[in-house]
């Protein structure tokens, strides 16, 4: 999808210089990469510079070794600090970057340094020629065990003291315009990752790496091959993974399970599958190393948390499986259950029969391999740029 080159004019009437707007993050991941690559070139080709700026992992992130690094980006030394168990960030800002037309913050209450922007903002709300602020979230913390807490109430209190905000997904914006914030002030950015990337990763992925990957595992011609492919944390449910894949190979024994991925829950989950040589957990993988999985993987399996590892199901065609219950990221939004992934019930032998009967349904399972393909279509980074490109534009000429 092609952004629209017309001029911004950054207020009523001519520009009078080059708009500026930066983007703060309190990490750089891998998968927002693309991203931003491509978001910086767009946004030149209308006549805005876009900075980002980025910080440290904080202890927890760090052990899913997903970080990333961005050349002409502005990488700030972030403080991470605890009180009463809560963690807190404070990240600065440097100056060109913080006096921008339009700055975009990620939705967090724990990041202290976002509350300057918010709160300068209140204060000169009618001046003409003030700084723009803008919200990218998902409108409220969809893993929160209390989502009626005071986090969540502190965080509600911020939601409308922005001038634009860059929702995930439509169900992101439905929960805005809930909250009484401006429909017309909302761009959906239809969240996505590379799959332009991944598919050509997949395509690469050599018959010699395949067999080698097939040898490591002792997979058998023909035989499913389960994989998991995502961070390792409590709300992803290790637990439930572990035993639903001992369900499914005691009914099928040719049945094999890879674990891609990091994160504080691997110890548990290697506990668990101490004594199962039919499973392996191979770390955090990328590009080529990722994609090879999964062009042997029959189902992915992800009985916790959904979010943007669904595109991957999508792109290469292997059905993901995840429970209704789970804290799922606004993502879950993509999966139609019974057309293109399935959601089931939170039950380990619930959901190794939902998966053991796809196994043996190759009509059906050839029909949510093309469903998949077809939502791969749409939740490109192509279009999540484009999305957010043209939301940037629409907030400057608010």
């Amino acid at each position: 999808m092609a952004v629209a080159r017309r001029p911004v004019t950054g207020r009523s009437g001519p520009a009078r210089h080059r708009p500026r707007v930066t983007i703060l993050q309190r990490r750089l991941v891998q998968y927002r990469v693309g991203l931003f690559e491509r978001l910086r070139e767009e946004c030149d080709k209308v006549g805005i510079e876009l900075r980002v700026v980025y910080g440290q992992p904080s202890p927890a992130d760090a052990t899913r070794n997903d970080s990333a690094h961005l050349s002409w980006a502005d990488e700030v030394r972030s403080r991470w600090f605890t009180v009463r168990g809560t963690e807190l960030l404070w990240q600065p800002c440097p100056r060109r970057a913080r006096h921008a037309d339009l700055v975009v913050l990620t939705q967090e209450i724990k990041i202290l340094s976002n509350y300057p922007f918010q709160l300068r903002r209140m204060a000169g709300r009618n001046r003409p020629g003030r700084r723009r602020v803008a919200y990218w979230g998902h409108g409220r913390n969809l893993q929160s065990a209390a989502p009626d807490g005071l986090r969540e109430r502190w965080k509600r209190l911020f939601t409308k003291q922005v001038d634009w905000w860059f929702a995930y997904t439509g169900e992101t914006r439905d929960f805005l315009e809930g909250q009484g914030y401006p429909a017309d002030r909302i761009t959906v950015l239809d969240n996505a990752i590379d799959n332009e990337a991944f598919l050509a990763d997949l395509a690469a992925a050599s018959d010699a790496t395949l067999d080698e990957l097939r040898r490591s595992i002792d997979l058998a011609p023909g035989a499913p091959l389960g994989i998991y492919c995502g961070a390792l944390y409590t709300d992803k449910r290790v637990d439930l993974l572990a035993d639903v894949a001992h369900r499914i190979h005691d009914a099928e024994p040719s049945f094999r399970l890879v674990v891609i991925g990091d994160g504080p829950a691997r110890a548990e989950l290697e506990a668990q599958l101490a004594d199962c040589p039919w499973a392996q957990l191979v770390g955090a993988r990328t590009g080529i190393d990722k994609a090879a999985w999964f062009r042997l993987a029959t189902v992915q399996i992800s009985p916790g948390a959904v979010g943007l590892h669904v595109l991957d199901s999508f792109a290469s065609g292997v059905p993901l499986f995840t429970t209704h219950n789970a804290r799922h990221g606004p993502e879950i939004d993509y999966l139609d259950d019974g057309a293109n992934g399935f959601v089931v019930a939170d039950a380990p032998d619930v959901m190794a029969k939902a998966i053991l009967d796809l196994l043996a349904d190759g009509e059906r399972r050839a029909a949510v391999v093309a469903a998949a393909r077809r939502a791969a279509d749409r939740y490109t980074l192509a279009n999540m740029t484009a999305n957010f490109v043209a939301g940037i534009q629409a907030c400057l000429d608010h």
